[in-house]
């Protein structure tokens, strides 16, 4: 094996990492993938989609207790959390084994082991049984990813105390769950739970909940949190978790006033992620690394030639969609296609599977104004639109910016049921450089939800139809 030469060598298969690899077999290279655990990285196997296989579990759960809404007669409804776990996994591992079949399909060759920079252009791997070998590299990309941050004495213990690997395959229902973190990932464990009995505390040390998120729809969001049950502490610190035999103490103090002394069943840690750079081989190199990620320029190129970076290892936006636009951009620009584009880290969709589901892509109200632009603003609620009042999905808005002189989009921003579904269209619509008027001129079906998108528009220019 160490005489063994690749154009390209991927450490870590991930959603930025096989992406990459299979790009870079199509553009005729020879590729070898490093991958220490499961392919599909942690999106797939302990993050994006089991977490949603669960969270389709609970949204059918909450539509059943919805029966008589629709005119049915439904009677002891139940649960059993094994076989939802169990789902969970199943479907993780269907899509582990169609990334195999991918990879094999597009003879990526797939080295099992722990992969480090050994030397320019080498790859050194470590196998299980801890034997070493090396191979040569003509461009070797960093994909290792990131893993779930601790604080100094909120540290994980995989019993009473979870990191989101726990918080998936919980053995029982806890009655009382504190959620440390309202990020995307705390804030779907704590839906997740919280709609399937669970009574569920948040908090938040910032002064909002889903701080990424638009202040206005974040506002939303909390309501509806809170109307669903949750009690919700923002500008808050979890100081102290006292572990007992089966239940934890936990200390909430406020920025300001008296702090607040609660008991829980479990505890989930959600206060973001840092990037696995460790044992790396990246002392001696021109590798620079910010804190605990990679530190890359726009065409995902480290300081050390011929090594790149992509996905989480490489910094925010931390999102498996972005990983693999990078994976894809990176086979690409090493191959020296024409015609590339860097990424645009302000059109990168993000979404948060809750309920009721959060979407966005651009500038938020707030961003755009602190960069000067004179905006417009439309708003749709979903009240106003058929295909919601159908479904009986009436909580959420569309909120649209736009810039006033230009007409440009600058912004979308979205709560309320499938938004998850609705927000490409903005996505491309930004990437086409879409302005108010195309969007007025474009047609949209009905019914559908996409109308909001269309009346949001209109509404920002003061021409909504249907409020």
């Amino acid at each position: 094996m160490s005489s063994e030469r690749f154009d390209v060598v991927v450490i870590g298969g991930g959603p930025g990492g096989y992406p990459a690899a299979i790009r870079a077999r199509q553009l005729g290279l020879s590729v070898a993938l490093v991958e220490r655990e499961h392919l599909g990285g942690v999106c797939l196997n302990w993050g994006c989609i089991p977490t949603k296989a669960l969270l389709r579990t609970s949204e059918v759960h909450h539509l059943i207790q919805r029966a008589d809404d629709f005119g049915l007669n439904v009677e002891g409804v139940s649960f059993d959390l094994a076989k939802v776990v169990k789902r969970s996994r199943q479907v993780s591992k269907r899509l582990n084994t169609g990334v195999k079949a991918l990879l094999k399909k597009n003879q990526v060759t797939v080295l099992d082991g722990f992969g480090r920079l050994a030397g320019p252009g080498r790859v050194a791997v470590e196998s299980a049984d801890g034997s070493v070998s090396e191979i040569e590299a003509g461009s070797i990309i960093l994909a290792t990813g990131a893993r779930a941050r601790s604080l100094p004495g909120l540290e994980a213990d995989g019993k009473l105390i979870w990191a989101y690997r726990e918080a998936m395959v919980p053995k029982e229902m806890p009655r009382r769950l504190l959620v440390v973190g309202s990020g995307a990932i705390g804030i779907e464990f704590a839906s997740f739970y919280n709609d399937l009995g669970a009574e569920v505390t948040v908090v938040e040390a910032l002064p909002r909940i889903l701080p990424v998120e638009d202040e206005e729809i974040s506002g939303i969001a909390h309501k509806q949190f809170e109307k669903q049950g949750f009690t919700i502490h923002v500008n808050a610190t979890v100081s102290s978790l006292e572990k007992g035999d089966d239940e934890v103490t936990a200390t909430i103090t406020p920025e300001s006033g008296e702090a607040t002394v609660a008991t829980f069943d479990r505890v989930i840690l959600a206060v973001g992620i840092v990037g696995n750079v460790e044992n790396l081989g990246l002392e001696g190199t021109g590798v620079e690394v910010d804190r605990t990620h990679i530190v890359t320029n726009e065409w995902t190129e480290t300081g050390e030639a011929g090594v790149y970076a992509i996905g989480d290892v490489a910094g925010p936006p931390w999102l498996a969609h972005k990983a693999t636009h990078e994976g894809i951009l990176c086979a690409d620009r090493i191959a020296g296609s024409s015609g590339l584009h860097p990424m645009k880290p302000e059109r990168i969709p993000g979404c948060t599977y809750c309920r009721p589901q959060i979407a966005s892509v651009g500038l938020t109200e707030s961003a755009a104004k602190t960069a000067g632009r004179e905006i417009r603003i439309g708003r749709f609620p979903f009240r106003g639109n058929g295909k919601a009042i159908a479904l009986g999905e009436m909580e959420g808005v569309v909120k649209t910016i736009f810039d006033a002189r230009t007409g440009e989009l600058l912004g979308a921003h979205m709560i309320g049921a499938e938004v998850t579904e609705l927000i490409q269209g903005f996505v491309v619509a930004m990437n086409l450089e879409t302005t108010e008027a195309d969007l007025m001129h474009s047609v949209f079906p009905h019914p559908t939800l996409s109308e909001m998108m269309h009346e949001s528009t209109l509404d920002a220019y003061d021409q909504a139809i249907h409020i």
